[in-house]
């Protein structure tokens, strides 16, 4: 009977294949660790990308932030450090001038920060909390942020031109200072930058970061004209500017327009100041993910190049073991296209168990992550699976090509004289 059938083909592949399981193996073992690397690198990145997403829509999609520095995920060139800071008064004139803009927050950013003199240490008897990041704000940074309280009430306008010694703090401040009593904390008195202040309200904490903090549940948010008086060195301001509902772009190009012409910056001369959306600060993480992702690709491919080199030695030798079996097939009428299909079935169905395994495995690895580290996202995308296993299955095609023409180029006389 001719076997040139592609099912009888294949279950005599199936059958080689499984016929030497430990061979097999140790053959697709690169495979295996290449649709890992891919795979699992793919969840994580694409799950704290999603996280990302998520977090920086939580803090409003509408928004635009004005800084003299680069801000994001890039870093900062040094001939920024010598522009002049944003002012409040930029900020009014944006408001003014812009018909685009329904509201602008000002905020004097890590006024604790080194160098500044201003010693955000926070201390209730005897208890310490060093690691706090203190704004100062105006009132309507709640409204644009979508800042949320747990307990208290937020900045009043009152606090921001009396220049009031009073704070919001988040879960972090709260959990080093009144860990026995959290549940009441309002009214409480804590000394920061040797005088003492008043805690009038609690953040609720937001959607976990990577490392299950997010960077809110560190702050410490104070008036804007208090933090002016108490750190007078640290100049530095940021706007967080509202555009109206549906214009976003025109916001944008209104705002770099205002400001261009206040700091004096001549046409053609690139901004002297930064400006971000929502949709920037995403872009910019799409662009490290695109680069972790590149060297997660070179492993997987180096994994998957030693994995078809030895689909491909190992299917020589097997032709080479099979000799007088394939002088056979041809005596009893076995074409050349039925040898090749043979035996690019058994190379295919190798690196598809390969595949296979890898996949698995992958999974499983991602849903330890998931469990050991519930803060780190890892969410399996359904094209990563489909691709690792495509591209498995691609390389037996290619690295089979090879021992499947030398096999079907066997002389079927020398083939049975074969010892």
């Amino acid at each position: 009977m001719v076997t040139s059938v592609p099912k009888e083909v294949l279950r005599m592949a199936l059958d080689s294949v499984m016929g030497h399981k430990f061979r097999s193996f140790l053959t697709i073992l690169g495979i295996v660790i290449g649709v890992i690397t891919a795979i699992v690198v793919a969840s994580i990145l694409t799950g704290m990308r999603q996280s990302i997403v998520s977090i920086v829509e939580e803090y409003g999609t509408n928004n635009i932030y004005a800084f003299h520095l680069s801000t994001g995920f890039g870093n900062r060139n040094r001939d920024e450090r010598n522009r002049k800071p944003l002012t409040e008064d930029d900020a009014n004139a944006v408001l003014a001038q812009s018909s685009t803009v329904e509201d602008i927050a000002i905020v004097a950013p890590n006024i604790g920060s080194w160098g500044t003199g201003f010693d955000d240490n926070l201390v209730y008897e005897g208890k310490n909390y060093r690691w706090a990041l203190t704004d100062g704000v105006t009132p309507n940074y709640m409204g644009i942020t979508n800042i949320v309280l747990r307990q208290g009430r937020w900045i009043s306008d009152a606090d921001n031109y009396q220049r009031r010694k009073v704070l919001v703090v988040g879960v972090n401040t709260v959990e080093a200072l009144f860990p026995d009593q959290q549940d009441d904390v309002v009214g409480k008195v804590v000394r920061m930058n040797g005088t003492t202040w008043e805690i009038i309200g609690v953040i609720e904490k937001r959607k976990a970061g990577f490392f299950g903090e997010n960077e809110e549940d560190r702050k410490v948010f104070l008036p804007f004209r208090t933090a002016r008086k108490e750190a007078p060195t640290r100049d530095a301001v940021l706007h967080i500017i509202q555009a109206k509902q549906g214009q976003l772009n025109d916001a944008v190009q209104e705002i770099e327009g205002i400001l261009r012409q206040r700091r004096g910056v001549k046409f053609g001369e690139p901004n002297d100041f930064d400006i971000k959306t929502a949709d920037n600060f995403i872009a910019q993480f799409d662009g490290i993910i695109g680069g972790v992702g590149l060297v997660a690709i070179a492993i997987s491919c180096l994994g998957l190049l030693v994995g078809g080199i030895g689909v491909m030695n190992i299917m020589l030798v097997s032709v080479t073991e099979r000799t007088k079996e394939i002088g056979i097939r041809k005596a009893i009428g076995a074409t050349k296209g039925a040898i090749v299909l043979q035996f690019l079935l058994e190379a295919m169905t190798l690196t598809f168990f390969g595949g296979l395994i890898g996949v698995v495995l992958a999974v499983g690895i991602s849903n330890l992550i998931i469990l050991l580290l519930p803060s780190l996202p890892a969410q399996i995308p359904l094209w990563a699976v489909i691709t690792g296993l495509t591209v498995s299955i691609g390389v037996g095609l290619v690295f089979g090509v090879f021992p499947a023409l030398r096999a079907s180029r066997l002389d079927p006389i020398e083939c049975l004289r074969y010892e």
